[in-house]
């Protein structure tokens, strides 16, 4: 079954996360999106991106393809749904929102002219139409992801687990709960777990290392770890090849990224290649509890996002110096060094170097080259495509860069 996951239109709701990645690769839950609906659909993936993004993610043509709409979460309900679609057949949802189609070989390459051209909804309209009354989730702005990450975890976490029984855990722990599944090679010693509010779920090859306190919901991915003492708050994941510390509220990290020393991370969402330096804090709430806004890339202002507990969001190869503080709602764009006493500005473009006491440009150059020794470090390299899309992100931001003019 070959699965096409299509990157929606407005996906720049969700910069800086998706400015660097489809959407459909961003992780929420234990899963990334696209690794939800492999589980589900027992299928291959490939997406279908704008020409920047299909420069590294392409798209693969089979005979028989079903496109998805890259930013929906999916179901039982809704897999069997897709699985049922006949060609030349488009699932919708009951208020018309789409969310797939079956197609041929040639019919997929029409869709793709028309994706590429802007007007492929208009196009579909020709095929026949079914709809699914079902709640659809569909993630369209960042804050979502740590609001939804609870439901996601448990969903997950009952994908993975299903039929299987966990690795055992050191008798040195204290276990409040029952709900807790540990992959093979991963290490717990002499900590707190509590799954009684929530699963928690230890990767392959992932340490929780002496004195760390976990209250689920929880995921801790494949080789990665917590420090010392770690205290982290449910739901939280922690991606892929990274290392936290401190204290953790409600965090997702998407993959090869550290928060590694003491210091706050709440209701937040860091990128990839990311460092948060030792003792950097950011706020959640506001003192006045009022609702928080965030910097909107699609809207080109700060919007509400219509809850009051809100952080950090920020986006692939950003970095903190120490005691570095951030406030309510702050977004940080790609690739930036964010430094110094006080509070820095709640929108970071992308590629600033400074903070509270002004800004420069970290030069393109000078960024490539701390970007490939940061990715040497966990041997992998920095690819030639992988470049040409953050030099079209770097040329893209400029107008977000006052300080240039």
């Amino acid at each position: 079954m070959n699965c096409i996951l299509i990157d929606p239109f407005d996906s720049i709701n969700l910069w800086p996360l998706s400015s660097t990645k489809p959407v459909a690769a961003l992780r929420i839950g234990i899963l990334s999106i696209e690794e939800k609906w492999k589980n589900l659909l027992s299928c291959k993936t490939s997406h279908l991106s704008n020409s920047v993004l299909n420069r590294i993610y392409s798209t693969i043509i089979d005979d028989d393809n079903f496109l998805i709409s890259g930013n929906k979460l999916p179901d039982s309900m809704l897999g069997n749904a897709i699985l049922s679609l006949k060609k030349n057949t488009a699932l919708y949802s009951a208020d018309q929102e789409f969310i797939a189609v079956r197609l041929n070989y040639s019919d997929t390459l029409n869709l793709l002219d028309h994706y590429r051209n802007g007007n492929f909804s208009d196009w579909l309209k020709s095929k026949t139409i079914t709809t699914i009354n079902t709640q659809l989730i569909s993630i369209q702005h960042p804050w979502q992801i740590f609001q939804l990450n609870g439901s996601e975890i448990q969903n997950d976490f009952e994908i993975l687990t299903k039929g299987r029984k966990s690795f055992a855990v050191s008798s040195d722990n204290q276990l409040l709960g029952d709900n807790l599944f540990l992959e093979d090679g991963a290490i717990i010693r002499c900590s707190i777990l509590n799954s009684t509010t929530g699963p928690i779920y230890i990767g392959r090859d992932a340490e929780v290392m002496e004195g760390s306190i976990i209250r689920g919901p929880f995921a801790l991915c494949e080789n990665s770890s917590t420090k010392l003492g770690t205290k982290i708050y449910g739901p939280t994941t922690i991606g892929p090849n990274s290392k936290v510390g401190g204290e953790l509220n409600n965090v997702i990290i998407q993959a090869n990224s550290n928060k590694a020393h003491d210091g706050f991370l709440g209701n937040s969402v860091i990128g990839e290649w990311c460092n948060i330096g030792a003792d950097s804090n950011n706020s959640n709430l506001k003192n006045t509890y009022s609702e928080v806004k965030l910097w909107s890339y699609k809207e080109q202002k700060f919007i509400s996002t219509g809850t009051i507990f809100c952080g950090l969001i920020m986006g692939d190869h950003s970095k903190c110096g120490i005691n570095t503080m951030f406030n309510t709602g702050t977004v940080v764009g790609v690739g930036a060094n964010v430094f110094g006493a006080g509070f820095p500005r709640q929108f970071i473009p992308d590629f600033s170097w400074g903070g509270a006491s002004g800004f420069t440009t970290f030069k393109f150059n000078e960024f490539v080259e701390t970007a490939k020794a940061v990715m040497s470090r966990r041997n992998i390299d920095l690819s030639e495509p992988q470049i040409s899309i953050l030099e079209e992100i770097f040329k893209g931001s400029e107008k977000y860069r006052t300080w240039e003019k």
